[in-house]
């Protein structure tokens, strides 16, 4: 089992940056395919991004592509969200999610353990 922390949410202006973070704890790190996923008030919960187990292949929501980065570093046991360019649209919960079977996924389902959340606001 592993415990997801997420950390680095909190208020920007349209156009800013913001780096989250999510810290892992348990079992070993990197045997897990990582995710990032997001759910605004009233809406389904999201995929946005996610990273295989060694970092070589990532996948990326269309909406998100090009403006954010996903990356791991299986030394720290953490996994991060570099976002920029952001949008008040993208104005959301953003949750932390590891995945036991090899391969990204885009669908929240395929996850077997998740973070608590961090709040992203986006201003205009």
């Amino acid at each position: 089992q592993v415990q997801l922390v997420e950390s680095g949410g909190g208020l920007v202006q349209a156009g800013g940056s913001l780096r989250l973070s999510c810290a892992a704890s348990g079992r070993t790190f990197s045997s897990y395919t990582m995710g990032w996923f997001r759910q605004a008030p009233g809406m389904e919960r999201e995929f946005v991004a996610a990273i295989t187990r060694s970092g070589i292949t990532t996948n990326y929501a269309d909406s998100v592509k090009g403006r954010f980065t996903i990356s791991r570093d299986n030394a720290k046991n953490t996994v991060y969200l570099q976002m920029n360019s952001l949008k008040p649209e993208d104005s959301a919960v953003y949750y932390c999610a590891a995945k036991n079977l090899h391969g990204t996924s885009r669908y929240f389902d395929d996850y077997d353990y998740w973070g608590q959340g961090t709040q992203v606001t986006v201003s205009s």
